[in-house]
């Protein structure tokens, strides 16, 4: 073959691996609100800057009817490209070739750029829209699967892991984006599940839809699969490019800092004193925590995470003075902020994140403790809740504590104990720290004081006064050193600048081990 007639052949296997399954097909995910394996790539990396790898990678298998499409690429796309000019690399199953399902080669290309992200030390991003095992390559599809679940978990803690579900992701294919940091989901669009509608109805009857059961609804507000839902894959883009903008690259680095008079800087010593109108003074009313942290981190900087999922906790990245901090945050709106089962995962699950990746931590405090009950207690709120004690006690970045109101309980030693691990805490003046609420105190310690009293009611009254003064006040817990300043609230902002800044470069050593057991 000649020079001319090479370069020619390398054109035509290049256009058929760009053109997939061909028009048609891409047409068919156009009408489902689907983009192709392609033009998903063009939305998320900055212009012209998206370099393929391995594009003339074919399956090697020819049985079951596997001859004649054997096309170029495998049906995915791998390689890397820039995020606001910072490297990331990718994997993009195309549906449009043999409904992107995942065979042996389609496999090795993956884990190749998952190699390649490790060794590179920059971000993964995997696109998920496949009909899962490629069947008729039998065990070398289940086997592909190993590898990618291997590779996933030897990224993990080591680069951002992110997974993006923009079609069908069922069977064991789940379990890759289950291992990733990160799951972003579309409305009608994302589908992740075990087992399908199908075989439910099959084993038991249960008639439920594709979305009921998988949907991105389903698990950004049920299972807490799904950290992020949109409503259409441009703003899932948009929503991850956003998300690695606040990322550092891998385990070694820093997240990326704003500094002065750049765009999105936010004065440090801003006085916030919106939050007297925020917050209210009394402690049985409930608020938005979420107002408080649009005001006092840097304008515009927050980026909630699991919105929809526990909701009587917030956690999220925002800024602080351009630098990224992670946000553990209690919510007076749902539960009256208490702890359950499921909040205490988010939390620790979000903690650990953070610290895997230098990402300072800061808690906003106001918990009356953890939710009672026989259905907590049955379901493991012990081993649950001890999650959130171990990852606190185990991250070793930045941990500062803002106290607002109450503090009580397992609670306040999660979310504010310098033994467990906090470097700095803070509290405002009406904050409440003790073992539990005045009035639950006053009932067992003074309890015959006001059986015996001709006004119980006054009397009763007078000892919870008395007990929030002697035991619950703030300037209590900084008088053992257990709160390290007690802060005028409209300075909130400025004091966690200050506290970030003093913070910014402490490092921690622990004993040597292999791992610690957390109670999973």
């Amino acid at each position: 073959m000649s020079m001319r007639e090479s370069i020619q052949h390398m054109k035509d296997l290049r256009e058929q691996a760009h053109s997939g399954g061909g028009e048609d097909r891409i047409e068919k995910q156009h009408e489902k609100g689907k983009r192709s394996a392609r033009e998903r790539l063009d939305d998320l990396f900055d212009p012209h800057s998206f370099v393929e790898h391995q594009s003339y990678i074919r399956g090697r298998s020819t049985a079951f009817g596997l001859e004649d499409k054997r096309l170029p690429g495998d049906g995915v796309i791998t390689g890397s490209g820039l995020v606001d000019g910072r490297q990331v690399f990718v994997s993009s199953q195309d549906f449009t070739v043999l409904g992107g399902s995942l065979g042996e080669q389609h496999a090795a290309r993956i884990a190749e750029a998952q190699k390649l992200s490790i060794a590179t030390g920059t971000p993964f991003v995997q696109i998920n829209d496949s009909g899962g095992a490629r069947i008729q390559e039998g065990v070398l599809s289940l086997d592909g699967y190993a590898r990618i679940f291997r590779a996933n978990t030897d990224a993990s803690g080591v680069v951002p892991q992110i997974s993006a579900i923009l079609g069908p992701c069922a069977g064991g294919a789940v379990y890759s984006p289950g291992i990733t940091d990160f799951i972003f989901m579309v409305d009608n669009v994302s589908n992740m599940y075990i087992t399908g509608p199908d075989v439910i109805r099959a084993v038991t009857g249960e008639e439920i839809s594709h979305e009921e059961l998988g949907g991105a609804a389903a698990h950004a507000s049920r299972s807490g699969v799904a950290h992020f839902r949109y409503k259409s894959e441009q703003d899932c883009m948009d929503g991850i490019r956003r998300l690695l903008s606040m990322l550092p690259a891998n385990n070694t680095e820093q997240a990326p800092r704003i500094l002065p008079d750049a765009p999105g800087w936010d004065d440090p010593d801003r006085v916030v004193p919106e939050v007297l109108d925020i917050v209210p003074e009394d402690e049985r009313r409930g608020y938005d925590i979420r107002r408080f942290i649009g005001t006092v981190f840097d304008t515009d900087s927050f980026f909630e995470v699991h919105a929809e999922y526990a909701t009587n906790v917030v956690v999220g990245f925002a800024r602080l003075a351009g630098r990224v901090v992670g946000i553990f945050a209690n919510q007076p709106a749902v539960y009256a902020a208490a702890l359950d089962i499921d909040a205490s995962d988010k939390g620790a699950r979000f903690i650990r994140f953070c610290d895997a990746f230098n990402i300072p931590i800061v808690t906003l405090v106001d918990v009356p403790g953890f939710l009672p009950g026989v259905t907590q207690e049955h379901g493991g709120i012990i081993r649950h809740g001890a999650k959130i004690l171990y990852a606190i006690a185990e991250a070793t970045v930045p941990k500062i504590s803002l106290i607002l109101r109450k503090a009580y309980g397992g609670a306040f030693i999660a979310m504010s104990a310098k033994a467990l691990g906090y470097d700095r805490v803070l509290a405002w003046p009406i904050a409440q720290i003790a073992v539990m609420g005045a009035e639950g105190a006053a009932n067992v310690i003074f309890r015959r004081d006001i059986a015996n009293a001709e006004d119980s009611e006054a009397k009763r009254t007078e000892k919870i006064a008395e007990f929030k003064e002697s035991v619950m006040d703030p300037f209590v817990a900084a008088g053992y050193g257990f709160v390290d300043d007690v802060i005028d609230p409209v300075y909130s902002r400025t004091e966690l600048v200050r506290s970030l800044e003093m913070l910014a470069t402490k490092r921690e050593q622990r004993a040597p081990r292999k791992h610690g057991n957390i109670p999973l």
